[in-house]
């Protein structure tokens, strides 16, 4: 199979936080036929439609030849493998792994829905995938920055500056990532200064 770029977000507002998205990249790393190409930046955020603390949000780019639904099995072995407990819709996670996007492609089976179905409305989301891909058209031809005055309103800060430990499996200094180069046209930047658009 052609490997192809995904889109995975992550987040965690139980335990370390910090030291869980971190685990989480290095496992992602670990994936089969899997490379992690980028890392945004990393936000905390207020939990939406829930209660708890607040989130710490992240977006990462892959190239990866295993099919979606693959791909998905491994994130979700992976959530276990952080503890991930869902005692009820929107509960406080140690660690939550999400399928943002899949190459160009649209799914909708019984476990799968891509692209996400809430993408477009949750800032944690558009914020750090708008850093990696700030020209990204999504399925269906909509561009994704489209999508932005509609949250933001939604409280996002940047919290991971170039002073703090974020490395890539690649094992890159800390600092924020490389931006790496996207397919398709796209290009890797980082996020606009807080309160620009």
């Amino acid at each position: 199979m052609r490997a192809v770029r995904a889109y995975v977000g992550l987040g965690a507002n139980l335990g370390d936080a910090r030291a869980q998205l971190a685990g989480a990249l290095e496992s992602l790393a670990r994936l089969p036929q899997t490379t992690v190409a980028a890392v945004s930046p990393w936000f905390r955020t207020a939990p939406v439609d829930a209660d708890g603390p607040d989130y710490l949000n992240a977006v990462a780019a892959l190239t990866t030849a295993l099919h979606a639904d693959a791909l998905l099995a491994a994130l979700h072995a992976i959530e276990q493998a952080f503890d991930r407990q869902r005692p009820y819709r929107n509960a406080p996670r140690t660690l939550d792994l999400d399928l943002l996007l899949y190459g160009d492609a649209v799914i909708a089976t019984p476990t799968l829905t891509v692209p996400h179905p809430r993408l477009t409305e949750r800032a944690f989301v558009l914020r750090p995938l708008l850093a990696l891909a700030p020209d990204l058209v999504l399925p269906g031809g909509h561009r994704l920055d489209a999508f932005w005055p509609a949250v933001a309103d939604q409280r996002i800060d940047e919290v991971c500056p170039p002073n703090v430990a974020q490395t890539t499996p690649a094992g890159r200094a800390p600092g924020r990532p490389k931006p790496a180069r996207i397919p398709s046209g796209d290009r890797s930047v980082y996020p606009p200064d807080e309160g620009s658009t």
